[in-house]
């Protein structure tokens, strides 16, 4: 994969779902670190790196987190590690890996299942402001 920004972990999230949406706007705001960079993956790129770490993009009902030439993240685990990521309380999140990962996921699939019923879906993804625009692939 070319052009992928060096150093940071990528979130592949649903760029239509106002859940995630949310959970984008949360990250960035506690994303000290500047470890993130966001992407729709609906959006060809979204698409492409799906493709490339071999996940079937119009099967999955999930978050992704990828970390370029390392590794790559869904579901509970990928939410796990962006709490690791994000650190302090966040990081508190990881004591939910004494749970099997089949069970997160269980939780984590309920979840993703009814998150449109929820709260709500865009008619198109989002666009961000000037200000955030650094932030997204």
């Amino acid at each position: 994969m070319k052009d992928l920004p060096k150093n940071k972990k990528i979130i592949l999230f649903d760029g239509v779902c106002n859940l995630c949406n949310g959970a984008v706007q949360f990250i960035i705001k506690h994303d000290k670190k500047d470890t993130f960079r966001f992407l729709a993956l609906q959006s060809e790129l979204g698409i492409e790196i799906c493709r490339y770490i071999g996940v079937d993009q119009n099967k999955i009902d999930s978050i992704i987190l990828y970390h370029p030439g390392i590794a790559y993240y869904y579901k509970s685990s990928a939410v796990l590690e962006i709490g690791k990521d994000l650190g302090g309380i966040y990081s508190l999140a990881s004591v939910f890996k004494i749970f099997p990962e089949r069970f997160r996921n269980y939780i984590y699939d309920y979840i993703a299942k009814n998150r449109y019923k929820w709260y709500g879906k865009k008619e198109s993804c989002m666009i961000p402001t000037p200000e955030l625009k650094a932030k997204f692939l």
